[in-house]
């Protein structure tokens, strides 16, 4: 009879804990978030074995730990457990186990293993008792539930362990349905913000319907531009005229887009020409591929257009300036030619100062053909990046003395005036092309300008840089043609005549060259226009002169205080630019280390120790921002972009991550020395000029200048080149509200020109990473309209 007892009893504890397994398992599989699945596991696990506490780990397909999460603690509580010394050996040694693990006491079992011991909040009774099941899907680990401490004090039961066994069974399949879904999801939105971001117009039509169910960026943006602003996309598809290649017209008002999506054709990079009743039309380069269900029939259709009207301005550019350079030199050559013919003609009958008269007109004109022969092959040079540019030290004022007497001698009706400080140093520059540059800018000036006004060129030294610039007070520039400024054949409607449009190309690609920039500012028409470039200073320049008589080229390496060339890592996945930039970093004098895969950039920059790194914006898997942003090795050295995409959002996306210059493919390889020199330059100046010995330290946070180490609550903080001269400027000069432009210019030098977004965007990276919050600040101050400050540090 009490046989019979205890066996009813077992089978009535064995059906509550089966109606327990049932609850717990419906509980899990509620939802498909991530988070939650994860949460509801890890509760449902302890409140199957009554216990207190809950950890659980998961592994990725390399067994290595992706996600931490606890239960019954407190996130510090959390925290202390996960970051204790050696903790992670701890989890990958239980991760490791075949089985499960029940024992009395967590310390004892930890010491006969030499496993590190975790700490425990106060409140834990000791011995501690510790349940840990593995999490196993299909054979292959893939996590670690680790319970710990019952809420009635008792150790963990068989019967504990075996339900803990049937529940991670269950839960394994639901955490890899929900970490699917997540993955899925991911994926999802990335392929979308990709297809809404694309420079290209993606439609996608439901094809039974016809009605379209997603429309990017780029086509709203056609529909707007090209058809009617005040039409929606879905309005103007049902009103566009389609003519194609070969002739043919479909028009959506009679042929409904069901219809015209029901023949299922393919269609591959065919131009048609897009229009809409009293509207306007565009040419575009349109694919449309079906997408077919499991059953073959026609589900969906994707039509991508691109818009060809850049190409086809290109193209209109690209004949007007044939046809301009053919008249400018048909008219040279028709001087030459009729002063040749005179000059030839027995009978003329000419005395010596006519003679001498048709001598000059085709020297001159001759003279005029070779400058516009020289301006061609100078694009050429550019756009090939062959462009060679010798630079030397060389004085500002003796390059503007030269310019000035070009002028004097052609007689120019303009006033030109030239105010440079008296402490200027001098600059790394090819003195013939700087001039060129000048020349033409003073050129631009003088045409712009009435003759009565005053053309004025500036100078002003900004943090390794020497800034030169030139202002007039013409017909100013309107705004929408600042941004082309500078693009080959870009001309202004009033130059058509008397402009080849490639001046300011010529100007962009000498002084890119030199590793400066160029850029062009103005209030609009009318209010003339202010042109400004850059020019490295010459190493151990002084003010006002040089430390010798003579100076080395740009091709010559900085060398480091132990006397070491510098160590320059390159990270790019093509072997011709990898084998190109090591042949010039090698001839110039520098040791470089090269990497075609992005994983390996962690170890080459412990093993190397770069004094700076050039990294591929577009590399396997990630992008060069990306991998900045992940490597925490990288916070502390130059990281110099290369790339070929030149477009602005994406040089600024670059300089915001804490980038210390960005080069567009294809460089010159004088371009790349001068960049790197300009980097390492900075580098070497990233402590701020009046920075104190001691460190700063005002409540948890030290920042140490002799070793630029900043930490927080004892904890390193990782910070970007960018991130940390920001910082160290603010608190060396606590106390004191620095305006923006200050900090502009002490951090970016000329590249921070006017761009207060820039400072904003490194401000509030700086207090994610030092829990600042805006709102309630402890660290940074704003001064709402001036600047910022940081507190005067607490002096023992």
């Amino acid at each position: 009879m009490a046989a019979m007892d205890e066996r009813d009893l077992e089978i009535a504890g064995l059906r509550e804990r089966l109606s327990l397994l049932s609850e717990a398992s419906l509980r899990i599989n509620d939802s498909l978030d991530f988070d939650r699945v994860l949460q509801g596991v890890l509760e449902s696990a302890r409140s199957l074995t009554g216990a207190r506490y809950g950890v659980m780990v998961l592994f990725d397909d390399g067994l290595q730990i992706q996600d931490f999460m606890a239960s019954g603690m407190s996130l510090e509580e959390a925290g202390m457990l996960w970051n204790v010394a050696d903790g992670l050996r701890f989890f990958e040694h239980i991760g490791g186990l075949s089985g499960q693990v029940r024992h009395p006491d967590f310390h004892r079992y930890a010491r006969e293993l030499d496993l590190p011991e975790l700490n425990f909040p106060a409140e834990v009774h000791l011995p501690l008792a510790v349940l840990f099941a593995p999490i196993t899907y299909r054979g292959r680990p893939s996590g670690v539930i680790y319970l710990g401490d019952t809420v009635d004090g008792r150790e963990f039961s068989p019967e504990d362990e075996e339900t803990l066994l049937m529940f991670t069974s269950q839960a394994a399949l639901v955490i890899a349905n929900a970490r699917y879904h997540r993955d899925e999801r991911r994926a999802r939105a990335d392929l979308e913000a990709l297809v809404d971001t694309a420079p290209v117009g993606v439609v996608v039509f439901d094809a039974r319907t016809g009605v379209p169910v997603s429309i990017n960026l780029e086509t709203r943006r056609v529909g707007r531009e090209f058809f009617s602003e005040s039409l929606s996309v879905e309005e103007i598809l049902q009103l566009l005229t389609v003519r194609r290649a070969d002739g043919s017209v479909m028009s959506m008002r009679e042929l409904p887009m069901a219809v015209a999506l029901s023949s299922g054709e393919t269609v591959r990079a065919e131009e048609v020409e897009l229009s809409i009743p009293d509207g306007g039309s565009m040419t575009a380069i349109v694919n449309a591929t079906p997408i077919h269900g499991e059953g073959g029939e026609i589900e969906s259709f994707v039509v991508t257009m691109q818009d060809m009207t850049p190409l086809q301005d290109l193209e209109r550019l690209r004949a007007e300036f044939l046809g301009m350079v053919s008249h400018e030199l048909r008219t040279p050559l028709t001087s030459i030619r009729g002063s040749a013919n005179t000059l030839l003609d027995e009978g003329a009958m000419l005395d010596p100062v006519e003679m001498r008269q048709f001598h000059r007109i085709i020297f001159e004109q001759s003279e005029r053909m070779r400058g516009l022969i020289s301006d061609l092959l100078d694009v050429a040079r550019i756009e090939t990046g062959s462009l060679s540019v010798t630079p030397a030290p060389v004085e500002v004022s003796a390059l503007m003395e030269e310019v000035k007497g070009i002028f004097l001698a052609v007689g120019s009706g303009n006033n030109i005036r030239i105010d440079l400080p008296a402490d200027l140093p001098m600059v790394l520059a090819d003195r013939r092309r700087v001039v060129q540059v000048l020349n033409n800018l003073l050129s631009n000036a003088v045409r712009e300008s009435p003759e009565p006004s005053v053309i004025r060129v500036n100078a002003a030294f900004q943090g390794g840089y020497v800034a030169v610039s030139v202002s007039d007070r013409g017909r100013g520039i309107p705004a929408n043609l600042l941004p082309r400024l500078f693009r080959k054949f870009s001309r202004s409607a009033d130059d058509e005549q008397t402009d080849t449009g490639l001046g300011l190309a010529i100007c962009k690609g000498i002084v890119e060259a030199h590793g400066g920039r160029i850029w062009a500012e103005s209030d609009g028409p009318d209010t003339g226009a202010r042109f400004t470039f850059t020019l490295p200073v010459a190493e151990g320049a002084s003010t006002g002169r040089a430390d010798g008589a003579g100076g080395s080229a740009v091709r010559a390496p900085l060398v480091g205080v132990s006397g070491e060339a510098p160590r320059v890592l390159v990270v790019d996945d093509d072997p011709q630019t990898l084998r190109y930039v090591r042949d010039v970093l090698s001839r110039a004098g520098y040791v470089s280390s090269v990497a075609a895969d992005p994983r390996e950039v962690p170890r080459l920059v412990e093993e190397v120790a770069p004094h700076l790194v050039l990294l591929d914006l577009m590399l396997p898997g990630s992008n060069g921002i990306e991998l900045m942003a992940s490597v925490q090795e990288l916070a502390a050295v130059p990281v110099v972009f290369l790339s070929a995409y030149g477009q602005d959002e994406v040089i600024v996306r670059a300089f915001q991550a804490g980038a210390a210059d960005y080069v567009v493919k294809p460089f010159s390889p004088s371009e790349l020395l001068a960049r790197i020199q300009a980097a390492l330059r900075r580098g070497e100046s990233t402590a701020p000029a009046e920075a104190p010995r001691d460190p700063y330290v005002f409540g948890d946070l030290v920042i140490d200048y002799s070793r630029r180490d900043v930490s927080l609550r004892g904890e390193p903080v990782y910070l970007t080149t960018t991130e940390y001269r920001l910082l160290a400027e603010l608190s060396a000069h606590a106390g004191r509200v620095m305006t923006h432009d200050q900090l502009l210019q002490r951090v970016w030098g000329s590249d921070g020109a006017n761009n207060a977004g820039l400072l904003r965007s490194v401000v509030k990276r700086l207090r994610q990473k030092l829990g600042d919050p805006a709102a309630e600040p402890i660290y940074l101050f704003t001064r709402r309209g001036v600047g910022y400050w940081m507190a005067a540090a607490v002096v023992d």
